[in-house]
């Protein structure tokens, strides 16, 4: 089956109920199952010390009205190893957001050390009274290491951006990484792994695009990039990102949730083309994107449609994600 073909079934059967292992074959899927068994006990489980809350203020003496982020997920969007705040997700985001846009940003976090896609639905619950402009989601490593079916992984997003989307919050989520990329998980099965993870941050992508948000792919968090200096970005368990990682993690991001808060720069209105971007199916622009760390997948319209004959027009993006910034730590309280 062809990966556009694979990636599109995946999704659809996400969306109305199948069990998705049509698409990986019961064997693969039985493999991987075992696989990640065997990584989860070279890993471990989390310390019982949750990261530090990134949750305040940021950009002091920047004008207002501020700027609200919701960060939702797992360990990867909560910073799992670092000490400092200023050293999690949270902070680099928020001081990232805030310097581009020369605007406060007030940030929220509700991700948690250990959250599946099923547990999206509660930090959804906790997120939406708040009314934020925004919401960055990380997930889906731990569906992996906790043998969830993908099908059901991509249908508890789906319904998770579906949520906010309604409620008036623009949603942008980091796909699948490259879990080819980890440590312990050994060859032949890190092949395995690879396609899978890829197969899966494809069929992430159509549904969230599907249901009104944009994606990131996260190759780069665990991509070439890490494989080639483990030792600075991924942390001590092998499977979790350093402060370094973090950064270049949320570094990706950062760009597409600007453009979702209304602060992309002018010339990126249009797809440009000499940066490879284009307007494509939804279903290809999947694929492409999970092969290429960084790029972003939007809905838009063709001739005034949101649908040609294979599906759902996106706009496939290389947004550049300018120069890294030092993150500050959060203020309890808006400060002029």
């Amino acid at each position: 089956m062809g990966k556009v073909a694979a990636a599109r079934r995946l999704a659809s059967a996400a969306a109305y109920g199948g069990g998705g292992l049509s698409v990986l074959g019961a064997g693969l899927y039985g493999v991987l199952r075992a696989e990640a068994s065997l990584a989860r006990r070279t890993i471990g489980e989390p310390a019982d010390v949750p990261p530090p809350d990134a949750t305040g203020w940021y950009g002091r003496g920047r004008p207002g009205p501020a700027l609200r982020i919701a960060l939702l997920g797992d360990s990867s969007a909560a910073g799992y190893g670092v000490h400092s705040v200023e050293e999690t997700p949270g902070a680099v985001l928020g001081s990232a957001v805030a310097g581009r846009a020369n605007r406060r940003v007030h940030l929220r976090e509700y991700a948690v050390v250990g959250a599946r896609s099923s547990d999206l639905a509660v930090q959804v619950d906790r997120a939406l009274p708040t009314e934020p402009g925004v919401a960055l989601i990380f997930i889906g490593a731990n569906d992996v290491t906790h043998q969830v079916l993908p099908s059901q992984s991509v249908r508890s997003l789906a319904e998770a951006v579906r949520r906010c989307v309604e409620a008036g919050t623009q949603v942008v989520v980091g796909t699948c990484p490259d879990l080819g990329t980890i440590r312990p998980i050994a060859p032949p099965l890190k092949q395995v792994a690879r396609l899978w993870s890829r197969r899966l941050a494809a069929a992430q992508t159509i549904a969230v695009v599907e249901a009104g948000g944009r994606t990131v792919s996260l190759g780069s968090m665990l991509g070439a990039e890490f494989d080639a200096a483990p030792a600075l970005l991924f942390g001590p368990d092998r499977f979790h990102p350093s402060a370094d990682g973090y950064r270049k993690m949320v570094s990706a991001v950062v760009p597409s949730v600007l453009a979702a808060l209304g602060f992309a720069p002018d010339e990126e209105a249009q797809p440009i083309t000499l940066r490879g971007e284009a307007v494509l199916p939804v279903s290809t622009a999947a694929v492409e994107a999970a092969r290429t760390p960084g790029t972003e997948v939007d809905g838009t319209e063709v001739a005034g449609s949101q649908r040609g004959l294979r599906g759902r027009w996106v706009a496939l993006r290389h947004r550049r994600r300018g120069p890294e910034s030092s993150s500050e730590s959060p203020a309890a309280a808006e400060e002029d």
